[in-house]
């Protein structure tokens, strides 16, 4: 989570956004977005997509293949 939360701050900054800022873009509480941000959040699926796509993330699942 901390390395989710660390992209989600770099793109977030690099917008030129604060975290109040997409706290209102997203409806997700500032203080959340801080948590997310420092890895301490265990957001859900919901949560984490209102959060990434005003940034232009996709939350996308992939098969891990398996070595035998």
């Amino acid at each position: 989570m901390k390395e989710i939360g660390k992209q989600i701050a770099e793109r977030r900054k690099k917008n030129g956004l604060t975290q109040q800022d997409l706290s209102e873009i997203s409806g997700v509480s500032a203080k959340t977005i801080n948590s997310i941000e420092l890895g301490m959040a265990n957001p859900s699926v919901n949560v984490l997509s209102k959060v990434v796509n005003p940034l232009g993330f996709v939350i996308s699942l992939s098969e891990r293949i398996k070595h035998e």
